[in-house]
């Protein structure tokens, strides 16, 4: 059986991310990439991915203090680029991947027989 995916009030989220609903609201008309759903009486709902969305658009606006339309262009280059890490963790384990590698070839390196003809 399907699992269904647990759905976030604007007021949960609003809490969630420690900003205001009309700030929410905002950024819903300002960023393309923030659209939550909306059930049938029309009352909107967050998935994981909009809370994600959201809190990234608040750590660029706020933490990093672009301009709404830096964030939207900088959210919108993140979004269509795969592969990209999206969290602090995602890239240290980058990171940590391209160590490893570089590590095995020095070895490589290290390993192989020089020519003596060289």
């Amino acid at each position: 059986m399907a699992q269904v995916e647990r759905r976030y009030s604007i007021g949960e989220v609003s809490e969630l991310l420690d900003v205001p609903i009309h700030v929410l609201r905002q950024w819903e008309s300002r960023f393309p990439q923030l659209k939550p759903k909306r059930d049938r009486v029309k009352r909107r709902y967050y998935l994981h991915a909009d809370i994600e969305i959201a809190r990234r658009i608040k750590q660029l606006t706020r933490h990093e203090k672009l301009s709404s339309e830096g964030a939207r262009m900088r959210l919108t280059q993140e979004l269509h680029i795969e592969g990209r890490p999206k969290t602090r963790k995602e890239l240290l384990d980058l990171v940590d991947r391209i160590e490893n590698d570089v590590r095995d070839l020095l070895d490589l390196l290290d390993r192989k027989p020089t020519d003596p003809q060289r």
